[in-house]
């Protein structure tokens, strides 16, 4: 401990005036460069580029360049290069013995891009981008072509090598050129430039202005095998970001025909947005967003105009065709996992950090959301099919998000008690899953009869009051306001549909045990309903039964058998009873009618009684379990002309109709 804290009596010196260190030029740079490009690491080395190709993107987005050039060469060196008005060379007003392109060179805080004058809108602000490069290369040269001259300097750890050069005419050409080469002393020298990353910087540069040509070239030899980024290619995309979301979505499926895309531009060259938005159906999204051709991986406001637009103008659709359920949506409801390109143009943006991954500029929600949300209210208007799709996708995310959050309660509220139990649950006394059995049975006299009749080490019964909720067609907040199925859930313990965990299930089976007839019948469907709908893995790996209590109980004599309908009585009448005598045939009202005793014998003693497992379609047929979800659709669900004309197709099948 001593060690590191020594005491006042091991320490020696003064602080004083000579202490005090005045970092000039570009020192701070290398002596701090996380402060100006995040880092030393592979995506600080990155950022240098970056910084470059911010400056001449702003030329092209000012309208004086409509051609970029980014080269990586074999010694590890780039070089980009725009057709533009080139980088001032005359002697600089305040500093006379110095060209403007030399302090822009060696001058912290110094460029074009302060007064507005020279450029309306621009990514590099802070006038540290190309000195912060230059500081940081080993090796840096600048050629400049202006009024038909080309000019010349080279440069080293961010001092000059020599003056300013004149080389000569250059009639056919204008614009920068900057060479640089990254010092190892600051990066080490395992890191290099990767082609792969850069020609996507590059590409996404021309997306977002679609008036730019940037032309990418890079050494064969710096390309692995294993990497398909060409050597050279020329990008230019007439078609913006609606061109972009289309070549990155390919060939996977979304639940509208075309993005909803667009730009808007709010009276002046300072205030654009561009967008294009998808919702693909594997929900695997992105959000990707862009100012001043600078990227914002952090978001910031632009973001949430954009978000705000999203969610409020679905949110409206939904009033106007009253989908009350809209009510709920969230912005996060729209936007997850859509895929979402935005790029604004805006004058003086305010970013979080020389590094530019957040926009805090405040106006920037306002101006995005007002240029979106008109158009999104028209797109879908004009596609009223799509519009009740994203609608109804929107909702079912937003009734996702509310169950985890309750999920997420009643485990924050049961962390430091025991495991609290529905009230009316009859638990087992076996304290593993292995052999236990839940029945489900239906109101409290069956469940008294049950409670009764069963094994209490290995089953316990849940009474359920009358029919339970249609899952189907009921809506997210029903459902989990039913406290009929929150006791069932919370009995269970292994969640519900993606959080549904199988090793937290608290019984091997769950039994299904209803009145063997009509109102019986319909009670089992709601709850294989419930099942399918909520917990489709329960029943995928076996663990859904339903019981098969009977409907009849036939004597004569000594001899006493239960029939399970109509049809297994008239075969036990013709088969298993004589013709002589009178046999005793008495119908069952329900499961609370019956003694325990019979019920045991009947439907719960696991050596006398017949169970039907419940199953879904093997997994490796799609089809047969697309059809199975769309027969339950057409039977449970919220449309009554879809229940309709399924009796309608399949009347002439029925046989028997007990009403």
């Amino acid at each position: 401990m001593n060690e590191l804290f020594p005491s006042r009596a091991d320490r020696s010196g003064q602080y004083t005036a000579k202490d005090i260190e005045v970092l000039e030029g570009l020192e701070p740079v290398r002596r701090r460069p996380a402060m100006y490009i995040g880092g030393t690491d592979e995506r600080a080395l990155h950022h240098l580029v970056a910084e470059l190709m911010d400056n001449a993107m702003d030329e092209a987005v000012a309208g004086h360049a409509s051609r970029i050039d980014l080269e990586l060469a074999a010694d590890g060196s780039v070089s980009v290069r725009d057709n533009g008005r080139g980088i001032p060379v005359d002697p600089h007003p305040k500093f006379k013995d110095r060209s403007a392109l030399e302090v822009i060179l060696t001058t912290l805080h110094s460029g074009g891009k302060f007064g507005g004058k020279a450029y309306e809108t621009a990514g590099g602000l802070h006038g540290v981008g190309l000195s912060v490069v230059n500081a940081l290369a080993d090796r840096l040269s600048v050629e400049v072509a202006r009024n038909k001259t080309l000019w010349r300097q080279e440069y080293a750890r961010g001092r000059p090598r020599g003056p300013l050069k004149k080389v000569g005419a250059a009639p056919n050409r204008r614009g920068t050129t900057v060479t640089f080469h990254p010092d190892a002393k600051i990066f080490g020298d395992g890191l290099s430039f990767r082609p792969a990353t850069l020609f996507r910087m590059a590409r996404s540069k021309a997306y977002l202005f679609r008036g730019a040509e940037i032309r990418w070239s890079c050494d064969p030899l710096l390309i692995p095998a294993s990497d398909s980024t060409p050597a050279t290619a020329r990008l230019h995309f007439p078609g913006g970001l609606h061109d972009y979301l289309v070549s990155a979505l390919a060939e996977r499926k979304t639940i509208a025909p075309g993005p909803f895309a667009g730009e808007a531009t709010a009276g002046d060259p300072a205030g654009r947005v561009e967008w294009a938005v998808s919702w693909p159906e594997d929900e695997q999204g992105f959000f990707q967003s862009y100012c001043n051709t600078v990227p914002t991986p952090q978001g910031g406001t632009h973001d949430a105009g954009l978000r705000q637009a999203l969610a409020r103008g679905l949110k409206a659709h939904a009033e106007l065709v009253n989908n009350k359920a809209g009510a709920k949506i969230t912005a996060e409801d729209v936007v997850g996992g859509a895929c979402v390109m935005l790029s604004v143009f805006i004058g003086n943006p305010q970013f979080q950090g020389q590094t530019k991954e957040r926009l805090t500029t405040a106006e920037a929600t306002r101006l995005v959301e007002g240029m979106v949300r008109d158009r999104f209210d028209h797109w879908l208007s004009a596609a009223p099919e799509t519009a009740r799709t994203l609608l109804e996708r929107a909702v079912e995310r937003a009734d996702t998000r509310l169950r985890r959050r309750q999920e997420r309660e009643t485990k924050r509220a049961s962390a430091t008690r025991k495991l609290r139990l529905p009230g009316k649950l009859a638990d087992c006394t076996r304290n593993t899953a292995d052999g236990t059995e839940l029945f489900l049975v239906e109101g409290d006299s069956a469940g008294g009869s049950a409670k009764q009749a069963r094994d209490r080490e290995t089953q316990a019964v849940l009474p359920l009051r009358g029919k339970i909720l249609n899952v189907a067609s009921a809506s997210a907040d029903k459902l989990r306001a039913n406290q009929e199925l929150s006791d069932l859930v919370e009995a269970l313990g292994c969640g519900t549909r993606d959080r549904y965990d199988d090793s937290a299930l608290r019984y091997e089976r769950v039994v299904i045990m209803t009145d063997a007839d009509v109102d019986g019948a319909h009670i089992a469907a709601l709850l294989m309903t419930f099942f399918f709908k909520e917990m489709p893995k329960l029943v995928a790996e076996g663990h859904l039964f339903l019981a098969m209590p009977p409907l009849y109980r036939l004597s004569q004599g000594s001899t006493t058998l239960y029939a399970r309908d109509d049809a297994h009585r008239e075969e036990l009448l013709a088969e298993a009873f004589s013709g002589r005598g009178k046999v005793e045939i008495s119908r069952f009202k329900g499961l609370g009618e019956m003694p325990p005793a019979q019920l045991r014998q009947t439907t719960m003693s696991a050596a006398t009684r017949n169970l039907a497992r419940v199953r879904i379609p093997e997994g490796d047929d799609p089809s047969a379990i697309k059809q199975t979800a769309a027969i339950v659709e057409a039977l449970m669900g919220r449309k009554p002309e879809s229940r309709f004309a399924y009796i309608q197709e399949h009347a002439r099948f029925v046989r028997d109709i007990d009403v």
